[in-house]
């Protein structure tokens, strides 16, 4: 499997691949954590389960190396249970040339893809394809995140502390959620906290 321009494709013996995080301001801004309850409810439908969990996979890769990681796709295929037999028709093949179509992740080079850690929120079209109880939950979801300074100020310190004395980002969502924090205050605050404490992470001086 070759990386060509604009996806994966099929030589055979392709082993390893690099990934590098995909730093886009906006969406890193805006977006919402590969790991995160908003991309397991409304992204899960578009991606596909395989795909979700392979983005998933590579985000906690790239969180642990520090922005770049030689990925075996051997063991990253094992690790999701999905099968890898080095063609463009594999399972994993495929999951990476759907991260590829809806801009997930990106070819950078032969061998290397760039994976965004964070992904959009939904555009109007997305939206309209969900289901009716789904899209109802994400009309509600926006709107609760317009609302509330006071007790989304108080859920980031509270994740923020979490993610510090080393919780990973679904054990911070769950915590926060046996103290009732809603679902969409918490979503938010795990996935402002775990940012900053990746940037924070990166710009130690002994991230080398």
């Amino acid at each position: 499997m070759t990386l060509q321009p604009t996806r994966p494709s099929d030589e055979p013996h392709l082993t390893m691949l690099h990934i590098r995080r995909w730093h886009d301001p906006l969406i890193d801004e805006l977006g919402h954590d590969a790991r995160s309850r908003y991309v397991e409810r409304f992204w899960l439908g578009i991606l596909g389960p395989s795909t979700t969990l392979l983005l998933r996979a590579l985000t906690d890769e790239l969180d642990a190396s520090g922005g770049a990681a030689e990925i075996d796709l051997g063991d990253i295929a094992a690790q999701l249970g999905i099968g890898h037999n080095g063609g463009r028709n594999s399972a994993l093949a495929r999951s990476l040339q759907r991260a590829c179509r809806f801009g997930a992740a990106r070819v950078a080079g032969r061998q290397e893809l760039e994976i965004r850690h964070r992904l959009p929120p939904l555009n109007r079209a997305q939206i309209e394809r969900l289901p009716p109880r789904l899209a109802t939950e994400h009309v509600r979801l926006v709107d609760a995140g317009r609302t509330g300074s006071e007790h989304r100020a108080r859920a980031r310190r509270l994740a923020l502390s979490l993610i510090e004395c080393g919780d990973g980002f679904d054990e911070a969502e769950r915590q926060l959620d046996r103290w009732r924090v809603p679902d969409s205050i918490a979503a938010e605050a795990v996935s402002w906290a775990w940012e900053r404490h990746r940037l924070a992470a990166e710009l130690s001086p002994d991230a080398a």
